[in-house]
């Protein structure tokens, strides 16, 4: 089968490679669209080294069942592959088990390829009328909306219901929508690019800003650089919540002193439980989070341009799809 290879930084191939093979418990996929995401960009700028090269990047996946009982079946992937069995995973905290492991991290390759193999568990079906390219977001739509969910419930019942979100790519935007979706009508995204400020302004219908000048009860750190996270520690109001949910760089920018002074509520947030991914993926068949049309498919093969594009600014879109078969 075709796949597309990170080699080393910066540095894709897109080539031949061993078939997948589904095993006992497992479905083997037709991969019809799959999103680049922020974590497969940290990976191709060498950011990561939980996903070391030679190896196959992407886990935002959605595909058609090939043989078995459920051949023919549309279906969008959880890439989150836990044990099922432990604390965690008992108390439906699944992104928290202790064994977890996602397609595009070793031993586990991803989805940038014609055909992946994943549990039945993992898949959930996709109804007529929704292409493969939207069923593809409920992956990235999903860590948003657990963002967004823990935000809310650990915001104090007395604080004013508006929003900030950091980041206008398509974690921030899908945040946005997460918001809204859950009643939360004042939401502004924060988003330096001129041109994808301008696109989700005039395409997505979002009111941006280029620079955070207003404090904010909630605020959504979808980026996670140290420049983010100072905004977000000096612009939260007292008593407020911070979802940190970006993994732009590791340490640097939050403003402990005040954050401890102000009683400000600090959240790390990490994908998404199997309710979080069921209830996004309702959301998106039945219109709760938009047309969802802010996206860009470009063919797998030419997936390593998307990523210098990516890598230099030029991209508007929020969201690139690539596209095995194209």
């Amino acid at each position: 089968m075709k796949a597309l290879v990170y080699d080393g930084v910066e540095t894709l191939g897109f080539r031949d490679v061993a078939d997948a093979v589904a095993g006992t418990d497992d479905h083997l996929i037709r991969v019809d669209a799959v999103g680049i995401c922020g974590s497969d960009m940290h990976a191709y700028l060498g950011h990561d080294a939980r996903r070391p090269a030679p190896l196959i990047l992407g886990h935002e996946a959605a595909g058609t069942i090939q043989g078995g009982p459920r051949d023919g079946t549309r279906v969008t992937v959880n890439p989150l592959v836990t044990c099922g069995t432990c604390a965690a995973c008992r108390s439906g905290r699944e992104n928290l088990c202790p064994t977890r492991q996602i397609i595009s991290m070793p031993p586990r390759e991803g989805a940038f390829a014609q055909f992946i193999t994943m549990p039945d568990s993992n898949l959930v079906t996709v109804p007529d009328g929704v292409s493969a390219a939207k069923a593809s977001l409920a992956e990235p739509l999903a860590v948003s909306w657990h963002a967004a969910r823990l935000a809310l419930e650990a915001l104090h019942p007395s604080m004013e219901k508006r929003a900030l979100v950091i980041g206008g790519g398509a974690i921030g935007l899908a945040a946005a929508l997460a918001l809204r979706a859950m009643g939360i009508e004042d939401v502004t995204i924060a988003e330096p690019n001129d041109a994808r400020r301008a696109f989700l302004t005039d395409r997505c219908g979002q009111r941006t800003t280029a620079e955070v000048a207003d404090s904010y009860p909630l605020i959504i750190d979808a980026v996670g650089y140290g420049a983010t996270r100072a905004t977000a520690s000096a612009q939260a109001l007292p008593g407020g919540v911070i979802a940190h949910v970006g993994l732009g760089e590791d340490t640097g920018g939050l403003d402990i002193r005040r954050m401890t002074l102000q009683e400000i509520t600090f959240i790390g947030t990490y994908t998404y439980t199997a309710q979080d991914f069921r209830d996004t993926a309702a959301a998106i068949f039945d219109g709760r989070l938009g047309p969802l049309d802010w996206t860009e498919t470009r063919p797998l093969s030419d997936g390593f341009a998307a990523f210098q594009d990516l890598r230099a600014g030029r991209v508007a879109a929020p969201k690139i799809i690539l596209d095995p078969w194209a």
